[in-house]
């Protein structure tokens, strides 16, 4: 037999070969609660992935919403009626979000995976499937991208194979904070204000130690110079407020008075409407 009547396995990739994701915070956090709510005979939580394409061809993922549907050891039915009706209401309220992938709750791509792809692959040209990981193995909440690649035997499709992709998960410190509380599988109680704003205070300290370390180095000679990471130090100490010591530690303390006196009034308040309800529920009895 000729070389040319040879028969290739081959795969066929998108046309984004560097594809990458970013997933805010708000989509974890949306996630894990509808995992939380989802019924019992349910192992996991499917849901469609909204966000938009920016132009270096990342992929912003920037909402999500649930989709109800049942799964077998053979094949997984999606309602795609509420799907659809879903996709329509977010529009209504952000038509710039658009359908970029799927995901699921679990660690790594299961058998049904392929299956849900595909259809996702008819809403969407390339769609991003992403997987959380809500048991929090280990105490780390296992996030990952993955994008789908065919596998084809000359002009015959076998099947289709994940790849992971790189993926961009940025949060600020208060973000930071409840993420590092949903890791943890047993909690005593939620952090108060005061409390978050101490765990804040000491990672900034930290930070500014490994700051101070890297300058001390780098003027001994111990590290090579990099003209990035200098002018972004010097960027961030010129935006600091030239303020006395005196002056500084007032501004600080009449914050911290300011938030304690709202801790207060709250606290009232609460106690004033609990005191309330008692009243009224006794005067209903009498």
């Amino acid at each position: 037999m000729a070389a040319d009547d040879h028969t290739v396995l081959q795969l066929s990739t998108p046309s984004t070969a560097n594809l990458s994701a970013k997933v805010h915070p708000l989509v974890i956090f949306n996630i894990c609660d509808c995992y939380v709510r989802r019924p019992d005979q349910a192992e996991r939580v499917i849901g469609t992935l909204l966000g938009s394409v920016l132009p270096d061809g990342t992929v912003d993922i920037r909402n999500s919403y649930a989709v109800p549907h049942t799964e077998s050891a053979e094949q997984v039915a999606l309602d795609i009626e509420y799907h659809h009706n879903m996709v329509v209401s977010h529009q209504k309220v952000n038509p710039k979000e658009v359908i970029v992938g799927w995901y699921s709750t679990g660690l790594g791509v299961t058998g049904g995976s392929a299956l849900i792809h595909d259809f996702y692959s008819r809403e969407v040209p390339n769609p991003v499937h992403l997987t959380v990981d809500t048991g929090f193995r280990n105490g780390e909440g296992t996030i990952k991208a993955y994008f789908s690649v065919n596998l084809a035997l000359g002009d015959r499709q076998l099947a289709a194979q994940f790849q992971e992709i790189p993926l961009d998960l940025r949060m600020v410190e208060a973000e930071r904070l409840g993420f590092d509380i949903l890791k943890t599988t047993a909690v005593d109680k939620l952090p108060n204000d005061l409390e978050g704003m101490e765990v804040t205070m000491q990672r900034l300290l930290a930070l500014i130690d490994d700051v101070y370390k890297y300058v001390d180095d780098v003027v001994e000679g111990r590290v090579a110079a990099d003209n990035s990471i200098g002018r972004f130090i010097s960027d961030t100490v010129a935006s600091l407020p030239k303020l006395s010591p005196s002056v500084f530690d007032k501004l600080v303390n009449d914050s911290l008075q300011d938030q304690l006196l709202l801790l207060y009034l709250s606290s009232i308040t609460r106690t004033q409407l609990g005191l309330a309800e008692k009243l009224n529920t006794a005067a209903q009895i009498l």
